[in-house]
């Protein structure tokens, strides 16, 4: 077992809500970057957060926290969802992707929600098929957020559109339960399958085999 797997496995033995989601995407990040700092990513993160708290209104209604949050991340720093190149597995890579500005639907999703955490602007994952999104995590709560596609606002009939484009058949009612937030534990399992469809795709059998062993000590 590697010194990251085991960091990993430590940081997710735990209760849900207390696991550092950003700290263990960078240990999985170490898979293909051994050298890689944690602390130097989590302490640019802290840094982000600080910098849109300073930019919040006073009244932090949450529209407003949101519009703040996708100024600062889409306008001013240019994050942007790798159209062009989607299927690199470095869009699967925190590092990278906060090196890069540029990420997929989850690794940008989990951009946004260290930064709403810090800022105790509650959010949560939200594992629809095919495509990551994020939500407040307010009662009654009935907007999405596409940190994918520059922090679009979503409503749940967006979201049926959304899933009618990525897969091409008629979805006349969303099953409720697409829409339900998924915990840290499964935001990472996620995580870990994409890079191991990526590899397998490549085809890149020793990083797959990698990724597999990493899957099979998180099961």
């Amino acid at each position: 077992m590697t010194d990251s797997l085991a960091q990993f496995l430590v940081e997710i033995d735990r209760a849900d809500r207390e696991i550092n989601l950003a700290k263990a995407a960078l240990y999985v990040a170490q898979i293909e970057e051994p050298d890689l700092d944690p602390d130097r990513y989590l302490g640019l993160l802290d840094t982000m957060a600080t910098e849109v708290a300073q930019k919040l209104p006073k009244t932090r209604y949450p529209l407003k926290t949101i519009q703040t949050i996708n100024r600062y991340l889409y306008t001013e720093h240019n994050f942007r969802g790798n159209e062009q190149d989607y299927y690199n597995p470095h869009n699967s890579f925190l590092d990278r992707v906060l090196d890069l500005q540029t990420g997929i639907p989850l690794t940008l999703a989990i951009v946004y929600l260290e930064i709403a955490k810090r800022i105790d602007f509650p959010m949560v994952g939200i594992g629809m098929p095919g495509h990551f999104l994020i939500r407040p995590d307010f009662e009654d709560s009935e907007i999405f957020v596409d940190a994918f596609d520059r922090g679009e606002i979503l409503f749940a009939e967006d979201c049926r559109q959304k899933l009618m484009n990525i897969y091409p058949q008629d979805v006349p009612i969303l099953p409720p339960e697409i829409l339900q937030p998924v915990t840290n534990r499964q935001i990472l399992f996620r995580m870990l399958n994409n890079l191991q469809s990526i590899y397998l795709n490549q085809p890149n059998f020793d990083k797959a085999l990698v990724i597999k062993s990493w899957i099979e000590s998180v099961l």
